[in-house]
């Protein structure tokens, strides 16, 4: 740095290597599609990937359940024990199935609703070694699916027009003010002058 001062320092390297700060005013390409109707049949549809992990996902989900509600049910000595260990299983295999709904008919939001809650389910039983990878892939599909959503939201602002109001693309009319305003007849008439006396 004493040598040559127009060097950059150490930290504006590392901020530029991390924001990509490379002067382009381009949009970074996101992977998604830049179209209305593109983005709408994403975000209605998840695609085969996300639809693949859940699939995978929620029998083995179901296994680990099974397995950690028999070895609550074996370390637990008394009857409310065994019915807590019941009443869990239950509830992970009702999390299970509702994955596999979501995934075999792709519905990427509640596939990571599903997801995390049973990832955190059995992250509160001590079990993080099961629940830290459910939690990430449930956080994984939530975010992409605020994503998706902030994305059609750009786009449809970008556009300036209202495309669900029909294929014309005019702008919504203005709706008047329903605040009452008094009409207005002419210009107001100025005050009679009072009329003189009988003595004046």
């Amino acid at each position: 740095m004493a040598d040559d001062p127009d060097k950059p320092s150490l930290s504006e390297r590392f901020t530029r290597l991390v924001l990509k700060a490379d002067g382009s005013s381009e949009p970074k390409d996101d992977g998604y599609p830049t179209s209305e109707a593109g983005l709408e049949e994403l975000i209605a549809r998840a695609d085969d990937k996300e639809r693949l992990i859940g699939l995978i996902a929620a029998p083995v989900a179901g296994g680990i359940g099974l397995l950690v509600a028999q070895s609550l049910a074996a370390h637990g000595t008394t009857k409310a024990a065994s019915s807590t260990a019941q009443v869990l299983a239950l509830s992970l295999m009702v999390l299970a199935a509702a994955m596999l709904a979501s995934a075999w008919f792709r519905k990427r939001l509640y596939l990571g609703i599903a997801m995390a809650l049973w990832g955190l389910s059995i992250f509160n039983l001590h079990f993080w070694g099961f629940g830290v990878p459910y939690l990430l892939f449930g956080a994984w599909f939530l975010v992409r699916a605020y994503r998706l959503q902030q994305k059609l939201k750009l786009v449809r602002g970008d556009d300036g027009t209202a495309r669900s109001g029909g294929t014309g693309g005019s702008t919504p009319r203005a709706r008047p003010s329903k605040r009452y305003t008094p009409p207005v007849t002419g210009p107001a008439k100025p005050a009679k002058a009072p009329k003189p006396g009988i003595d004046g």
